[in-house]
C-alpha cells in the first residue's frame, strides 16, 4: 500500500494552496487556490497552480476537499472544473463561498457540505473535518485515515482563546488524534517567524468600537469580503454607535448574503440600507463596509481615494479604516491608496498605525503548542514563502518531531511500509496565468511583457522591389517607450537600414530582408540608447 502527498502550489509563495493526496493510484485534491499577481507579472489578473498533471489523470481524481473559504484556497476551482467534474467537500460556509465563485463562470459544481467531526468516505479516502480558528468561520483541519496512518492537514489556523464565533481550535480532538498516532502532519507556516502568540480577533473589535465612537463624520471600513468575523465586528461597532450602514463591492455583497443565510453573520435588519439611501443621510449617522483593502485599482476604496467612485465622494470629516495587511506584492498598491486618502483630507487608520487587524495564522508559540499536542511522527511545513517554511521546520525540530522535511512546489512525499521519502520536482508546479477569465500564457509570455515594458517596441515598415533592390516605400519608423529623442534615432535607423539593404544581392530573399531590417534597427537603437526594444519589421514587395 502506497500513500503519496504532492504539492502543486502554496509551498514557496503566499497563495495557490493546492496539494494532492494519493492512495494506491487514486487522488484527492486538498484545496484549490489562486494567488494574486506580483508587480512584475504584467497584464496578469490571477495566478493558478499547474493542473496539467491532474487533468491528464482526471479519471484517477476522486474528489476535492477544502479547508476553508478564502480565495487562496478555493479561488482556482472554476478553472479546474472546466476540465474535471468530481465531488467537492467542505464545511457549509466554505461550500457556500465556493458555489458562488464557481457559478460565476457558468458551471454547476457537485458541492457537498459536511459538518465538523462527520467521517466521509469517497473511494479509498476516509476523512473528517476538525474545527480550527482562523480569520473566517467554518475553517477546518482535515484528518485522513490512510493505510500508512493518519495524515493531518492543519489548514490555516491559530489558537485564538476567545474566537468571535465561540469555536476555538479543538486541541482536545487534536490530542485524541495524536494519541492514535499521526504519521504525517502538514502544518501552516505563514506566521512561523513571528514570536509569541497572535492576539485574539475580539481585540480588533474593541479598537473598532473606539474609532467609530470618536469619528466626527462618515466611517468607511475596508476588509476582505471573506473575513466574516471582521465584517461582523464592523457591523457591531457602527450599529452600537447608532449608524446605518451599507455594503459596497460585489464580493462584499455576495459573501455577506451567503454568510447571513448560513447563520455565520448577524446583520440587523434596521441597520443595513442601500447605498443610494445612505448617501443622502447625515454623514455622522452612516458607515460603509467596503472591499479594496488590498489596493485593487477598481475596488471601491481605491476609486473613492482617487475621487472616481460614482456614488461616494470623500469629505475631510470622513474616517477610513483599512482592516487588513497587504498580501505580498500588494504593498505599493495599498500605500498608493493610503496616500490618496490622506490627500483627500480624511482620517486614516490601518494596520501599521493602530490595532485594526490581527493575523489569522498561528505564531511560533502557538505552533509549538500545536505540535506538542499532536506529536506527529513526521511534519512538512506548508502554506508560506520559503523562509516561513524554514522557520516552521526549525520549530518542528525544536519540538523533537522525528522527521521534518522542507518541500517546495512540485515535490512529492511517499509513505510506504513505515518509510518516508521525498522526490524533488517530479510534479508540474509552474505558475499558470489568467488574463480576464481566460487562462493566458506561461513564463515566456511574462518575460516578453517585461521586455516590452522595459525597452519598448518599434515597427519598421519598408516596401521594396525585390528584383532590383530599390526601396520604394519607407523605411518608416514608429516607436513606443524607446526614447524621447525620436527624430534623431529614427533618422539613424533609416540610414542604417538603407545602407544594409543596399548591400544585399538581388533578387532579394524576403526572409533575409526581414532579418536584415530587424538587425540593423536593433543595432542602431542599442548604440544610440543602450536599450533592446522589440523590433517588428513590416516588409512587403512593391
Amino acid at each position: 500500500m502506497t500513500v503519496k502527498v504532492g504539492f502543486l502550489g502554496g509551498l514557496g509563495e503566499v497563495g495557490r494552496n493546492c496539494a494532492i493526496l494519493e492512495i494506491n493510484g487514486t487522488m484527492a485534491m486538498i484545496d484549490c487556490g489562486l494567488m494574486f499577481p506580483e508587480e512584475d507579472m504584467l497584464g496578469v489578473d490571477l495566478v493558478l497552480p499547474d493542473f496539467s498533471g491532474v487533468v491528464e489523470r482526471k479519471e484517477d481524481l476522486a474528489c476535492i476537499i477544502l479547508t476553508h473559504g478564502h480565495e487562496d484556497h478555493i479561488g482556482a476551482l472554476a478553472f479546474l472544473l472546466r476540465e474535471v467534474n468530481v465531488p467537492i467537500y467542505g464545511t457549509p460556509l466554505t461550500v457556500g463561498f465556493a458555489r458562488a465563485r464557481i457559478e460565476e463562470y457558468g458551471l454547476v459544481p457537485d458541492l457537498r457540505p459536511v459538518e465538523y467531526y462527520d467521517w466521509v468516505e469517497d473511494g479509498p479516502f476516509r476523512f473528517t473535518f476538525i474545527p480550527v480558528s482562523h480569520s473566517i468561520p467554518d475553517a477546518a483541519a482535515i484528518a485522513f485515515n490512510t493505510p500508512e496512518g493518519i495524515v493531518l492537514h492543519s489548514g490555516d489556523f491559530k489558537l485564538d482563546p476567545t474566537p468571535l464565533d465561540g469555536i476555538p481550535t479543538d486541541l482536545r480532538s487534536f490530542g485524541t488524534i495524536g494519541e492514535k498516532g499521526v504519521r504525517l502532519l502538514l502544518a501552516d507556516s505563514t506566521n512561523a517567524e513571528r514570536e509569541g502568540y497572535v492576539p485574539s480577533e475580539v481585540t480588533v473589535g474593541e479598537r473598532l468600537n473606539q474609532i467609530v465612537a470618536q469619528a466626527e463624520g462618515r466611517v468607511i471600513m475596508a476588509c476582505f469580503a471573506s473575513h466574516v468575523h471582521r465584517v461582523e465586528q464592523a457591523i457591531d461597532a457602527v450599529v452600537a454607535d447608532g449608524r446605518k450602514f451599507a455594503f459596497i463591492g460585489r464580493s462584499m455583497l455576495r459573501n455577506s448574503e451567503i454568510a447571513a443565510e448560513l447563520g455565520s453573520l448577524n446583520i440587523p435588519k434596521n441597520g443595513l440600507v442601500e447605498l443610494n439611501e445612505l448617501v443622502d443621510m447625515p454623514p455622522a449617522d452612516t458607515a460603509i463596509i467596503s472591499t479594496g483593502s488590498q489596493g485593487e485599482p477598481f475596488a471601491a476604496l481605491s476609486l473613492m481615494a482617487a475621487g472616481q467612485h460614482r456614488s461616494v465622494s470623500l469629505a475631510d470629516t470622513d474616517t477610513v479604516i483599512i482592516s487588513a495587511t497587504p498580501i505580498p506584492g500588494n504593498e505599493k498598491k495599498v500605500s498608493k491608496v493610503i496616500n490618496n486618502l490622506y490627500r483627500a483630507g480624511v482620517t486614516v487608520y490601518h494596520g501599521r498605525n493602530t490595532h485594526v487587524h490581527v493575523s489569522g495564522h498561528a505564531a511560533a508559540e502557538e505552533l509549538k503548542t500545536f505540535y506538542n499536542t499532536i506529536r506527529p511522527e513526521a511534519m512538512i511545513p506548508v502554506h508560506g514563502e520559503y523562509r516561513h517554511m524554514h522557520a516552521n521546520a526549525a520549530l518542528g525540530r525544536e519540538m523533537r518531531i522525528p522527521e521534518v522535511e522542507i518541500c517546495q512546489d512540485g515535490d512529492q512525499v511517499t509513505l510506504r511500509d513505515g518509510e518516508l521519502t521525498v522526490e524533488r520536482g517530479v510534479l508540474p508546479s509552474g505558475y499558470v496565468y489568467v488574463d480576464g477569465t481566460d487562462i493566458g500564457g506561461d513564463d515566456e509570455v511574462i518575460r516578453n511583457r517585461r521586455h516590452l515594458a522595459d525597452d519598448g517596441v518599434m515597427t519598421v515598415t519598408i516596401g521594396i522591389n525585390l528584383k532590383s533592390g530599390e526601396i520604394l516605400i519607407g523605411p518608416d519608423i514608429d516607436s513606443h517607450g524607446v526614447t524621447a529623442d525620436e527624430d534623431e534615432l529614427h533618422a539613424l535607423i533609416r540610414s542604417r537600414i538603407v545602407d544594409s539593404v543596399g548591400s544585399l544581392d538581388v533578387p532579394i530573399d524576403m526572409d533575409t530582408l526581414r532579418q536584415r531590417v530587424r538587425n540593423s534597427a536593433a543595432r542602431a537603437v542599442k548604440k544610440h540608447t543602450g536599450s533592446r526594444p522589440v523590433v517588428l519589421p513590416v516588409v512587403f514587395e512593391v
